[in-house]
């Protein structure tokens, strides 16, 4: 089977989608059955280093990246290379740029519908896209994979695509690198690599206002630090995003800004330090089509505080101390709760540990891979 895999939209690798990508790819270039070809920014082919001997890297010129003409580059000049090279099917990992017409049969995935959710995520242009050319351009894929239930229930309400046509996959986390390990040694490793050496709360999401919520964290912090004498820090871990300049106002303006650290993007081979190290993860995402950072903790063995927005209500469960994330009381309250009650800390970690365990990257490429084959032997519409 001849796979053209898209991976010209994860900015760098600094997004959930880049996570997508990466970790597929890892699972289905070792797949003796699937003759995989991932299209890449020219400036990205570096981040695919570890699958150049396995499958085809094939470059698309870097003045392809930007949004815009990223996605009349889906629309024109990916059909035609999937035409010449013969593909059997095409996979856009993106609902953007999901493919309208296409040599082939199609799958996409898509992940979360964030513009219908959240007010002011994206200027009027992307807001207009993403509500109305998306609906055509996913009622033209042959299959489509939804990541979440939650992301499956908006695709029939928004799409009109009923959720018994949909692929509910899961993503999954990598436990080769995830899982509980030597508290200590990453306590040494925050110390010298980023100077902090007291406690600290994690939170761990692209700069992104206000649908990430850092400000409402912030001064739920500034509660917390106010209500008790825990030397507790909190650390945000992100790239600057749209909205990055309110957060940082928000912490400079907080009477506590000196225990408020920004690490900026956190390369992957240092998350799992950034998490044995931290008291708790805080996610108080006002909406996530599933939520990668609050799973990956809890295979390290860190307590979660959680929002239910989106699909975190069912990728996080009972597993995780859950906030309201629009008031910052109640999460001052869960910083308290978990900084000041061992008990109710080790039992989170507990059941958290416990909920990482159903999700892996190479379950959800099995899967992935049989809604290929009936995306091949689906009859065709024309």
């Amino acid at each position: 089977m001849k796979v053209g895999l898209t991976a010209t939209m994860i900015q760098g690798g600094r997004s959930g989608v880049a996570q997508y990508v990466f970790s597929l790819v890892k699972e289905l270039m070792l797949d003796a059955n699937i003759e995989l070809s991932v299209f890449v920014l020219e400036h990205e082919l570096s981040l695919f280093a570890y699958a150049q001997e396995h499958c085809e890297l094939i470059p698309v010129p870097s003045h392809a990246g930007p949004p815009v003409k990223n996605i009349l580059w889906h629309q024109t000049t990916l059909p035609q290379i999937a035409a010449k090279r013969k593909l059997d099917l095409i996979h856009v990992p993106s609902y953007r740029r999901l493919v309208f017409r296409a040599p082939c049969p199609t799958v996409g995935t898509i992940h979360d519908l964030a513009p219908f959710h959240v007010k002011g995520k994206y200027d009027f242009a992307r807001m207009f896209y993403g509500r109305v050319v998306v609906k055509a351009l996913a009622r033209a894929q042959t299959e489509i994979i939804a990541i979440s239930q939650s992301t499956a229930q908006d695709i029939e309400r928004f799409f009109g695509i009923p959720q018994c046509q949909l692929h509910l996959i899961p993503n999954g986390i990598d436990h080769d690198r995830f899982h509980p390990g030597d508290r200590q040694a990453s306590l040494a490793w925050m110390a010298q690599k980023h100077q902090i050496t007291q406690p600290y709360f994690l939170y761990v999401s692209r700069l992104e206002h206000p649908a990430k919520n850092h400000v409402r964290l912030i001064e739920a912090f500034d509660r917390f630090k106010a209500s008790s004498t825990n030397p507790f820090q909190l650390v945000l871990g992100g790239g600057d995003w749209h909205g990055a300049e309110i957060i940082k106002a928000a912490a400079a303006a907080s009477p506590y800004a000196s225990d408020i650290h920004f690490l900026g993007f956190v390369p992957d081979a240092d998350l799992p330090h950034l998490y044995r190290a931290a008291r708790a993860m805080v996610y108080p995402s006002l909406f996530e089509g599933f939520g990668l950072p609050p799973i990956e903790a809890m295979a390290c063995g860190t307590p979660v505080i959680s929002s239910t927005r989106g699909a975190l209500a069912e990728v996080v469960g009972a597993s995780a101390r859950i906030i309201h994330p629009e008031e910052p009381q109640d999460i001052a309250q869960a910083l308290l709760d978990i900084a000041t009650n061992h008990d109710l800390a080790a039992h989170f970690q507990e059941q958290g540990l416990k909920n990482a365990s159903r999700f892996h990257w190479n379950q959800t490429a099995r899967q992935v891979v049989d809604v290929y084959h009936q995306a091949l032997n689906k009859p065709s519409s024309s």
